[in-house]
């Protein structure tokens, strides 16, 4: 992905937060009336039946069927998942290329191919029609090689869970940094805490392929190639924290 492309997520990201942080000021602490579980389930059906789903998919194959925004892939990120079986070797290879081959992903390319075009970055790739397909052509190779490298061969090799578990406990902040913090820690197959080396290793082995590999030659640089894994570390960062308050604002949008 271009960076003018994750630009616009993050651009995104602020309106979407407040929304989630918006909903939790709505509610102060407050004594509970006698009738509280009445009320309770008056006011938040659409929750229960959210979660109820959301645990029933977490049971039955380990991953979900979610999407950010209605659109996005969003099928490594569990719901109210306490005790899940790990992945096997096939199951993260299996998610990852349905995640990978989405029909929403090749839309989402172009996109970010049109902006690339537009700003003509890397303008060894030209103009015109062709230049369009080859910065095209780069784009899904980039955001497929980084998913592969960081969900699925990574993690089967080292044993380590690809899947992000959201908390959906404390506050604002607490909950931000607990997803900021997904980058550095993950869960290992055996459900241990430890440093997250697929993400890390793997954005940079993903970054420097595609440097080194199809890029112009121009860009083909070590200082390039640390640029672009700052940036999908980056990226990756602001998406823990997007799927982290996803369901708070999924549950927001149906209410209204």
């Amino acid at each position: 992905m271009t960076f003018c492309g994750r630009l616009l997520v993050f651009l995104a990201v602020p309106f979407f937060l407040s929304i989630a942080a918006d909903g939790q000021q709505s509610s102060p602490a407050q004594p509970e009336p006698a009738n509280s579980s009445s009320s309770q389930q008056a006011q938040g059906p659409d929750k229960n039946k959210d979660d109820h789903e959301a645990d029933s998919q977490n049971q039955t194959s380990g991953t979900s069927k979610d999407r950010l925004f209605f659109t996005l892939p969003n099928f490594l990120t569990l719901e109210n998942a306490n005790e899940v079986p790990p992945l096997t070797f096939g199951q993260k290879f299996k998610v990852v290329a349905r995640s990978s081959f989405d029909y929403v992903q090749y839309p989402w390319y172009g996109f970010l191919a049109g902006i690339s075009q537009a700003e003509d970055s890397e303008p060894g790739y030209g103009q015109g029609a062709a230049g369009y397909g080859k910065r095209f052509g780069a784009a899904v190779a980039d955001g497929t090689i980084e998913n592969f490298l960081t969900s699925a061969v990574l993690p089967s090799l080292l044993r380590q869970d690809p899947r992000f578990f959201q908390s959906g406990k404390g506050g604002f902040w607490h909950r931000t940094g607990y997803a900021i913090s997904r980058v550095i820690v993950t869960r290992t197959d055996s459900g241990r805490s430890q440093v997250n080396y697929s993400e890390i290793f793997g954005s940079a082995l993903a970054a420097g392929i595609s440097t080194y590999s199809y890029h112009p030659h121009a860009d083909r640089t070590l200082g390039n190639s640390a640029s672009v894994w700052g940036t999908q570390v980056g990226y990756d960062t602001i998406t823990y924290v997007v799927k982290e308050f996803w369901p708070d604002i999924r549950r927001k949008i149906r209410k209204k």
